[in-house]
């Protein structure tokens, strides 16, 4: 199949995009920075260069992972979000549809899940349990207002033309540390993550092959992806009052080999992302979770995420690299 994967040049991208010609797929990378996997510069939102390289490139599919992010917040207006992330999606979708496509895969976010609410921790019933029916959606800043209206936009082309979409809203799987986050941080804080709200970049891009090619029998989906939490919904009052607890009853040596690293499990969970229905499916399921970690720091194994305190978006390399001449 003739894919065209946005924003080729990203983490997910240069991931993703080898994974899919592996298993004999024709990729063309479109991002607005150059990478090893990018053949086209350039932005989603310029329509006639959408239109040109779906002619051109002969395209059968689209995976829409490129747009701004919430780091990017700081560098660009609330206009820049709404003409990459909402009218770049549309414009997309708009020429696979003219073009006879009949699967479209869109790069979402768990981020516009998280109201105000949730992000000052844990419900009364505990643990906010968050899976596709979490509601309602009430976006907190420009990336998740835009991402959001990215995913109605595609429902409504579904309606109206048929056109198959996977709407895959990613957990954590960057590489850097948090912007927000200090205690802990690192290697510890993307670990506790995989408990809860997290995955590692080749589980992402191993779940958009799989939607890829399961798309006929999607129609029109919203997925979670995240690694599979070990923890089950009556859990969730506890993991509020006392997560340390849980994590023992699931992983009784969690704590020991903790303490060997340095390393901190959490007092509380305020959330636990549920990304069962796209196993249900479309037959994906994570392959590093929580225990995979422990399994590494048991037999003293490299840890199945990547980190790395340098890394930095290729877009903001660039604009940085502009900056010395």
């Amino acid at each position: 199949m003739r894919v065209l994967l946005t924003g080729s040049s990203g983490w997910l991208g240069r991931h993703l995009a080898p994974l899919l010609a592996d298993k004999g797929h024709v990729v063309t990378g479109l991002d607005v920075v150059p990478g090893t996997h990018t053949h086209i510069l350039g932005t989603v939102a310029d329509r006639a260069l959408v239109d040109r390289t779906m002619g051109e490139q002969g395209i059968e599919a689209i995976i829409h992972g490129g747009a701004l992010h919430k780091p990017d917040i700081v560098r660009y207006k609330r206009q820049a979000f709404v003409d990459v992330n909402v009218s770049g999606t549309l414009n997309l979708i708009e020429a696979a549809v003219a073009a006879g496509n009949d699967r479209f895969l869109f790069t979402s976010t768990t981020s516009l899940m998280v109201r105000g609410d949730v992000r000052e921790g844990a419900g009364a019933q505990g643990a906010w349990w968050m899976d596709e029916d979490f509601g309602p959606i009430e976006p907190r800043n420009i990336y998740g207002i835009t991402k959001f209206a990215a995913e109605q936009a595609l429902r409504l082309i579904h309606r109206e033309h048929g056109i198959h979409v996977a709407i895959l809203r990613t957990g954590r799987f960057f590489p850097e540390d948090d912007d927000t986050h200090a205690v802990p941080s690192g290697p510890n804080l993307k670990a506790n993550e995989l408990l809860n709200r997290r995955l590692t970049v080749e589980d992402a891009a191993a779940a958009h092959l799989a939607a890829l090619e399961a798309a006929p029998t999607i129609g029109c989906d919203t997925f979670i992806l995240s690694a599979p939490p070990p923890f089950t919904r009556e859990e969730a009052g506890e993991l509020a009052r006392d997560a340390r607890a849980v994590i023992a009853r699931h992983y009784p040596d969690a704590a020991d080999l903790y303490a060997a690293q340095g390393w901190h499990l959490p007092e509380t969970i305020d959330r636990v992302y549920d990304p069962s229905r796209a196993e249900r499916r479309f037959g994906w399921r994570a392959q590093s979770d929580f225990g995979s970690v422990l399994a590494a720091l048991r037999g003293g194994d490299d840890l199945p995420f990547a980190h790395d305190p340098d890394y930095t978006s290729p877009i903001v390399r660039q604009e940085r690299d502009a900056c010395m001449y």
